[in-house]
C-alpha cells in the first residue's frame, strides 16, 4: 500500500474516532492516547497526518455541518416560494428539523458552538464557507418576506432568525436551567418563528434605535 493512501486510511480512522468521543463525550472526549488506541496507531502518528487535534475537531464539525445541511434541505424535496406564507412555513420547518438534529446529536451539535481553535491559528476557510452555506437557507424565505432589502441586510435577518431560534434550542435543552419536552420546545418555535416572520411583513416600520437614521 502507497504512502499517501495510508496516510488517508489513518486520517480517515482518526476522524471516525474523534467524531465517536465527541458523540460520547462532547469536546472533552477528543484526547490524543485515545484516539491513537482506537486508530491503532502510535500517538505521534496522528501528527503525521493532521497538524493538530484542531484539524479533526474542525472535520468532524464539517461532517455534522453536512448532516445539517441534509436536513434542512433532503435533496429532491426542494420547491419553490410562492409567497409570504410559503416563507413562514420554511423557515418553521427549518427550525424545528434545527431542534430535531440538535436534541438527537447534542453532543456533536454543541460541538459546533463550543470549539475554540488554538490560540494564534485562525478557523480555515473553507470550514467559514461551510457555515455561511447554511445560512443561505435561511436567506432564502427572509427574502421572500423582504424582497426590497439588499443582500447584506436580509444575511443579517437571517443571522438574527438563526439566533433567536439557537438561544431557544439551547435553553429548552439545557438540564440546568428548566429542560422542556420535545414537544413543548417544537410548539415554542413554532410560535416565535411564526411571529418573527408574519412580524416581517408589518407594513408599519418601528421607530429607529437611538442612533440609528
Amino acid at each position: 500500500m502507497e504512502t499517501s493512501e495510508r496516510r488517508r486510511q489513518l486520517k480517515e480512522a482518526l476522524i471516525a474516532a474523534a467524531e465517536g468521543a465527541i458523540d460520547r463525550h462532547g469536546l472533552a472526549g477528543v484526547k490524543a492516547r485515545d484516539l491513537a488506541r482506537e486508530a491503532g496507531c502510535a500517538v505521534g502518528a496522528i501528527y503525521n497526518v493532521v497538524a493538530d487535534l484542531d484539524d479533526l475537531i474542525l472535520a468532524v464539525n464539517s461532517h455534522t455541518l453536512g448532516e445539517l445541511e441534509r436536513l434542512l434541505a433532503p435533496p429532491g424535496k426542494a420547491a419553490p416560494l410562492t409567497g409570504p406564507e410559503a416563507a413562514v412555513a420554511q423557515l418553521i420547518a427549518l427550525g424545528q428539523a434545527y431542534l430535531d438534529f440538535a436534541a438527537s446529536h447534542t453532543l456533536r451539535w454543541r460541538a459546533l458552538f463550543e470549539h475554540r481553535m488554538a490560540a494564534g491559528k485562525d478557523v480555515p476557510d473553507w470550514y467559514l464557507d461551510e457555515q455561511m452555506r447554511l445560512f443561505r437557507h435561511v436567506e432564502e424565505p427572509v427574502a421572500v418576506l423582504l424582497p426590497d432589502i439588499a443582500a447584506p441586510r436580509r444575511a443579517l435577518v437571517a443571522r438574527s432568525l438563526f439566533s433567536a431560534v439557537h438561544g431557544m434550542v439551547i435553553l429548552g435543552l439545557e438540564e440546568k436551567l428548566q429542560a422542556l419536552p420535545r414537544d413543548a420546545l417544537h410548539e415554542q418555535v413554532r410560535l416565535i418563528i411564526r411571529s418573527l416572520g408574519y412580524g416581517l411583513l408589518a407594513k408599519e416600520k418601528p421607530p429607529p434605535a437611538s442612533g440609528e437614521r
